[in-house]
């Protein structure tokens, strides 16, 4: 072994995407035979400044489904409108029976989410978000639904988190919406 290999040994390159695990579950089929088992891997991949997507992959082994998981996921990308650490507005969004609601927070909040929606945000760079999941608990579903209700974001409608105001829409919308809130 000389000098160049062992500098060279622990040094690898940074994937261009993270990622994450979120569900490996172990699918059987029953034929003449017996049993046959397969693996679904269900992932989350994203580069941490602002695209991430959800993936499925089915092979005979776990390192298989994995792969094959990650280049569904790469073919899913979606671009996240991110504003200083957190989401530009509100958003709603139901997918079969996945509801979830995500809501820009404070600077200093951190992710305020669960299981999928944790991993999905993570992945996608926000630093500061509230969220709720209503409806399934179904963790692919729930990505899904994440990686949709993020990729509607739209970057023109910035909220000001702290006085509750929009910023970038009309100035009698915004008369009207603090009349509905009093």
């Amino acid at each position: 072994m000389n000098n160049k290999e062992k500098r060279f040994r622990g040094k690898r390159e940074k994937p261009e995407y993270d990622q994450k695990l979120l569900d490996l579950a172990r699918v059987t089929r029953v034929v003449k035979g017996g049993r046959r088992f397969r693996f679904r891997a269900t992932l989350v991949i994203g580069n941490k400044k602002g695209k991430v997507g959800v993936g499925v992959g089915k092979g005979s082994d776990v390192s298989d489904s994995i792969k094959k998981a990650f280049d569904d996921a790469k073919k899913n990308l979606v671009e996240v409108a991110i504003y200083k650490n957190t989401i530009p507005h509100e958003t709603y969004i139901k997918k079969g029976s996945a509801k979830i609601i995500f809501r820009p927070a404070p600077k200093g909040r951190g992710i305020v989410a669960g299981g999928a929606i944790r991993a999905v945000v993570d992945h996608a760079g926000i630093k500061d978000i509230v969220s709720k999941s209503l409806g399934t608990s179904n963790k692919l579903n729930v990505a899904r639904a994440a990686v949709e209700a993020l990729s509607e974001l739209k970057k023109s409608k910035v909220r000001n988190v702290r006085l509750g105001k929009t910023q970038g829409i009309k100035k009698e919308e915004n008369k009207k919406n603090e009349k509905i809130k009093k």
